[in-house]
């Protein structure tokens, strides 16, 4: 399957994606050490990461419609200098000191300005699949490879900012970050399958703008169950850091979460493996039973070496559930919604995420580990009620859009 996903992707696009999608994992970490390093202060340190993310979460979606509306080439294009240049300013103000209201104002424009790689990516790599008449099996291939590829992204990119931090300076990640999306970033942008997500010469009157935002239900339930899940990044993230403190190694944390990253990336892989008759809505539900039950014994971890058994078989469960929500909203939006889709169940990540880790922080100084745990198990549970009691059902119109004539359907 995966041969037939890279025949079809050709070798230039999975490398230029990816290594476009790479600053966005390394603007997040990287403006937080900067800005702490340059400031003194880690308070104005999460302002200013929070802001960034802020950002992101409201301006993801935003970007998603545009290019649909106008295809993705110019809009990928125009975010990723106007991003370079964000995350440049950002640094540029860090090393100078300024006040802290002119870092968040930056922090929001570089999140603002985020070009959606991975969400774009997918929904490129979703068009050629549907254009070449590929089958429900080779689509959930694709989705499981981009998956994998976000998954690497953002096991990588943390590294290389703290690689870049050890051996030079924080300011140094940043501005790697910028050039990558000057040069990657364009790149993607320009790459000859871009037309394959261009909109029709009438596909701005094709349809009423009341046609064009309608979405079933069962989309929201989706985006909702995204949130989740960034809340159980976050609480985790906070979880481990607050644990490994604990223990007297805290420089393992980034360890015990890149080794997350990692499981999950693996497991996301071998997802294109799974049969076709196990439909999708089956697999969403398996996937979050497998988040409640590999999180609770997060609550029973009090060393080191069961805290890295515990979160990496705890990854396994990850890329499974990302994989098939992409999947599901894939097959539930009309196709002049999917990158706006994409875009916001990315977004959804980056903001349950932000918000997760503030207060599972808190949490965490106040009573311990246990607590940041606790909430990502609730996330997980809220997670599993969702999968149950939602109903994915795909418009008619969708369906038309996006499948090919005579391909069967799972889920």
């Amino acid at each position: 399957m995966y041969r037939d996903t890279l025949s079809l992707l050709g070798p230039a696009l999975p490398v230029v994606s990816f290594l476009g999608r790479l600053p966005t994992a390394m603007c997040q970490l990287g403006s937080l050490l900067l800005v702490a390093e340059t400031s003194g202060s880690l308070a104005t340190a999460g302002l200013t990461g929070g802001a960034l993310a802020a950002g992101q979460t409201v301006a993801g979606p935003l970007v998603g419609r545009l290019a649909d509306r106008h295809g993705q080439r110019g809009v990928v294009l125009a975010a990723s200098l106007a991003n370079a240049v964000a995350v440049t300013a950002l640094v540029l103000a860090a090393r100078a000191q300024a006040p802290t209201g002119g870092l968040m104002a930056l922090g929001v424009l570089a999140g603002a300005t985020v070009p959606q790689v991975g969400p774009l990516a997918r929904t490129r790599s979703v068009a050629l699949a549907r254009r070449s008449g590929a089958d429900d099996r080779l689509v959930g291939a694709v989705l499981s490879f981009e998956g994998t590829l976000d998954e690497v992204s953002f096991v990588l990119g943390p590294a290389f900012v703290g690689l870049a931090a050890a051996l030079a300076h924080p300011a140094t990640a940043l501005l790697a970050a910028a050039l990558l999306l000057v040069v990657c970033g364009s790149a993607f942008a320009l790459h000859p399958t871009a037309r394959a997500t261009a909109p029709g010469p009438s596909a701005s009157t094709r349809k009423s703008a009341a046609e064009r935002t309608r979405l079933p239900g069962s989309a929201y339930a989706l985006r909702g169950t995204m949130v989740l899940q960034g809340a159980m990044f976050g609480a985790s993230q906070a979880g481990i850091t607050a644990l490994t403190e604990e223990l007297g190694a805290p420089a393992q944390a980034g360890l015990v979460y890149a080794a997350m990253g990692v499981m999950s990336a693996a497991v996301g892989l071998s997802m294109a493996a799974v049969p076709a008759r196990v439909g999708l809505a089956t697999r969403w539900r398996a996937a979050t039973a497998g988040l409640v039950v590999l999180s609770v014994p997060l609550l029973f971890v009090g060393s080191l070496g069961a805290l890295y058994a515990v979160v990496v078989v705890l990854g396994a469960a990850y890329a499974p559930h990302l994989i098939t929500v992409f999947g599901l909203t894939e097959r539930t939006v009309p196709a002049d919604r999917l990158a706006e889709s994409m875009a916001f169940l990315t977004s959804g990540i980056v903001g349950g995420q932000a918000l997760a880790l503030a207060l599972s922080g808190r949490l965490a100084e106040g009573c311990g580990a246990p607590a940041a745990f606790a909430v990502a198990v609730g996330a997980a549970a809220a997670c599993a009620v969702l999968s149950w009691s939602v109903r994915v059902t795909a418009p008619a119109a969708a369906v038309r859009e996006v499948r090919p004539a005579g391909a069967g359907r799972s889920g």
